[in-house]
């Protein structure tokens, strides 16, 4: 069984979208689990069938803390099954849910697997994360171009499109919830990583991505959650010089951008005054 978990916000055209993208359901071939973000907009309701399930969080809790619902509910129900987390911008152009199963069947030991995301435009959005510890560099590259493999290992992947095989997690898997949005998915691979779990990007299947059709729509909100998640993540995973260093470097350039690009400016300024006052007491 594979379930998808799709975290809503104010999004019901594009998960209406992305549900109608996936192919007519056989034999309980996948399960649709839906946590609304966003409950004073019962619009999301209209999409509730014998295959799609909704839940309504009290309020939004951000995309970590919205997937560990639906992943603790999935892992109650089936603690062999495949989730697959997946954007509402996001969606599938072919039938490729058997290519999934094959894919774990032939591969069992990937714990977490990403897949490639291309845009509408057929350019390649996401192939593959890395992390160099020595710089705290958080990098995407195209892993996939040159390699006929079924999958690569790498130090990431994405939450756009990031497939959970629980039947290799003892306990339900979950993502930290210290974040509300951003950097979430990096965190996970790597605490998992260390744990001994297998972190894989494929080429095999993937989906079409719009960049952040829906995040963009809050410039402010957007910039202040993800400079407080890349600092509470370079504190986790870099050595204090790397930290030091790129905190100076942002804190500089959100001051020079005061004077260009206000929104921006503040939203670092504020992320930074986030991340001091809930972490470093």
């Amino acid at each position: 069984m594979i379930y998808f978990l799709i975290v809503n916000y104010y999004s019901t055209p594009l998960v209406s979208k992305l549900i109608s993208s996936l192919p007519a359901i056989k034999n309980d071939q996948y399960k649709i689990f839906i946590i609304n973000n966003s409950p004073d907009d019962d619009s999301i309701d209209q999409l509730k069938s014998e295959s799609v399930l909704i839940f309504d969080a009290e309020n939004n809790l951000g995309f970590g803390r919205a997937c560990n619902l639906g992943l603790k509910f999935i892992y109650a129900e089936d603690p062999q099954a495949v989730v697959w987390i997946i954007n509402p911008d996001a969606y599938l152009l072919d039938n490729i849910l058997p290519k999934v199963n094959h894919f774990f069947e032939l591969h069992p030991e990937v714990s977490v697997l990403g897949t490639i995301v291309h845009t509408p435009g057929g350019e390649i959005w996401f192939a593959g994360g890395s992390f160099m510890p020595n710089t705290g560099a958080i990098l995407t590259q195209n892993l996939l171009t040159n390699t006929e493999a079924d999958y690569v290992p790498c130090d990431w992947v994405s939450g756009c499109s990031l497939i959970i095989n629980l039947r290799n997690f003892r306990d339900c898997p979950e993502f930290d919830s210290a974040y509300f949005l951003y950097y979430e998915d990096f965190e996970f691979c790597r605490r998992y990583a260390i744990q001994g779990h297998l972190i894989a990007v494929t080429k095999q299947f993937g989906v079409l991505h719009q960049p952040s059709s829906i995040t963009n729509r809050y410039v402010f909100r957007k910039i202040k959650h993800s400079t407080y998640s890349y600092l509470l993540t370079l504190d986790k995973y870099a050595n204090k010089l790397i930290f030091s260093v790129r905190l100076i470097r942002l804190i500089c350039n959100a001051i020079i951008l005061i004077f260009f690009k206000p929104q921006i400016a503040f939203g670092k300024l504020y992320g930074v005054l986030l991340y001091y006052s809930g972490v470093r007491r």
